[in-house]
């Protein structure tokens, strides 16, 4: 029997989207069908209320061009999202209505439509990273006084220290950490991908200490990093801790407040600190599971002091000139006029 898109709900194309295409065929990381789910939550109560239905009852008739573009300006006005994360947006729902092309070719003139709305064109900024005095200043914003306290140091030393996604430190349990010998943590990148990252003596005593505190057994799979609430952390919960101490931070170090700190910084700031140490950039790249060296040599882009360094062995230097003199009698009438 033919699957068509006109005996289906949007809402059983949802399901079957996620549960068929992105679990069951392409085996797609948690962190990534969680992503898609949030776009696609979005895209849906924004088409229903445009609409004036609700999600169960949306028609793909009713998810048109014209609806997609105005949900991505909606996501720009509205929501004051970058164009990085329009873009994430948009990615999630092209994944969607390419599935629903392949489920019924008589909705590819829809679906077609969709496909070719163009990305938009974002703005290459420079790394953000954080300087010593800055990392500093966050880490000693946490009262290690108390358990929670001592738990978001924990937390941000691992960001800091390994170079972790959020999602990755979200998904760290206790039976990921190797802390005999020379100590070490498995990391669960995107795509399925898994790196072994080394752990500095402090870190690995931190950890060891929290676990121990927690009653957390290094056998178990166990979410090592929870929150006031006992629950494992989430993104946002780590993006509102980060915001915290930062507010704390920047009393003391008031270069912070001119800065956007999120849970990325702390892996920029891990990628710098190995580039300025001479860590090989190949090296960098395994430790922080980039696909390719090109996001690593943004790491290069990023750092002034190297720059400055290469400008003072260059040779490179203003040398003293005599003011320009015009030779010509009407070069120098023209010269005249100022």
């Amino acid at each position: 029997m033919t699957i068509t898109t006109a005996t289906m709900s949007v809402a059983a194309l949802l399901e079957s989207y996620f549960h068929q295409r992105l679990i069951a065929q392409r085996r797609t990381s948690r962190q990534t069908v969680l992503a898609y789910r949030d776009a696609l939550r979005l895209f849906v109560t924004f088409a229903a209320e445009r609409a004036h239905t609700t999600p169960e009852r949306l028609t793909l008739e009713q998810l048109d061009r014209d609806v997609v573009l105005a949900f991505l300006e909606h996501l720009e006005g509205t929501r004051q999202n970058k164009v990085r994360t329009r873009n994430a947006r948009r990615a999630a729902l092209r994944g969607f209505f390419r599935y629903v092309g392949y489920l019924d070719p008589a909705a590819l003139a829809i679906v077609q439509r969709i496909l070719a709305i163009p990305s938009k064109l974002d703005t290459k900024r420079l790394l953000g990273y954080l300087t010593r005095e800055e990392l500093a200043a966050i880490l000693a914003a946490p009262d290690r006084t108390t358990r929670h306290g001592r738990m978001e140091y924990a937390l941000l030393l691992l960001l800091a220290y390994t170079g972790a996604r959020v999602s990755e430190a979200i998904q760290v349990n206790a039976k990921d950490l190797h802390l005999t010998g020379a100590p070490w943590v498995v990391l669960y990148g995107k795509g399925q991908s898994v790196r072994e990252v080394p752990l500095s003596t402090d870190l690995a005593r931190v950890v060891r200490d929290l676990c121990a505190e927690w009653n957390l057994p290094l056998h178990e799979a166990r979410p090592i990093f929870r929150n006031r609430q006992g629950r494992p952390f989430t993104r946002f919960g780590i993006t509102h801790l980060i915001r915290r101490v930062v507010a704390i931070a920047q009393q003391t170090v008031p270069s912070l407040a001119d800065k956007h700190v999120s849970p990325h910084t702390f892996r920029h700031t891990a990628g710098m600190c190995l580039l300025q140490a001479g860590v090989e950039l190949n090296v960098i790249r395994c430790w922080l599971g980039h696909q390719s060296l090109d996001t690593t040599h943004q790491y290069i882009e990023a750092d002034q002091e190297m720059k400055r360094k290469a400008l003072e062995q260059s040779g490179m230097t203003t040398a003293e000139s005599s003011r320009y003199q015009p030779a010509d009698a009407v070069l120098a009438l023209l010269e005249s006029f100022k």
